[in-house]
């Protein structure tokens, strides 16, 4: 299992679909992040997890939240998947997988990365943790952590 709820958000940097470096410690203060972990783009489960978020995208930005997605695949391969389903929100690229190990995020399976999802609030603090292979959930609890925050 990877962090906990309650712990600070680590910082990290990370370049994104357009080759922009994102700094999470950006965030921190200003804004709440659904940062959510893939495995790989174009599989269908991620597919299935990406246009999810992409669809309640608004309902995230609303509750002033910035959704970040990250996997190892490259920024070009991020740059056509985020194309392809029309994903307006950040994706970036972990090659080395650092960002996932300050994470402690586990393969699943054995083999296949992680699929693990962080609500963090506007101060840095996780609020939600969220660890299943199954994609069609992550969406839907984020979602509903932040809502819950906010009433």
């Amino acid at each position: 299992m990877g962090l906990k709820i309650g712990s600070s958000v680590p910082e990290f940097s990370l370049k994104d679909q357009h080759g922009n470096t994102f700094h999470s410690k950006d965030f921190i203060g200003k804004k709440a992040m659904v940062i959510y972990f893939y495995p790989k783009d174009n599989t269908p489960g991620c597919t299935k997890e990406a246009c999810q978020f992409r669809d309640s995208y608004e309902d995230f930005t609303d509750l002033g939240a910035e959704v970040v997605g990250i996997s190892s695949d490259s920024e070009k391969s991020h740059r056509s998947f985020a194309k392809k389903y029309e994903l307006p929100f950040v994706l970036l690229a972990d090659p080395d997988k650092k960002v996932r190990r300050l994470f402690k995020v586990e393969n699943s399976l054995l083999v296949l990365p992680g699929r693990e999802t962080y609500v963090v609030d506007k101060t840095g603090k996780i609020i939600m943790v969220f660890n299943s292979i199954n994609a069609s959930e992550h969406m839907r609890r984020a979602l509903k952590a932040l809502k819950s925050q906010s009433e």
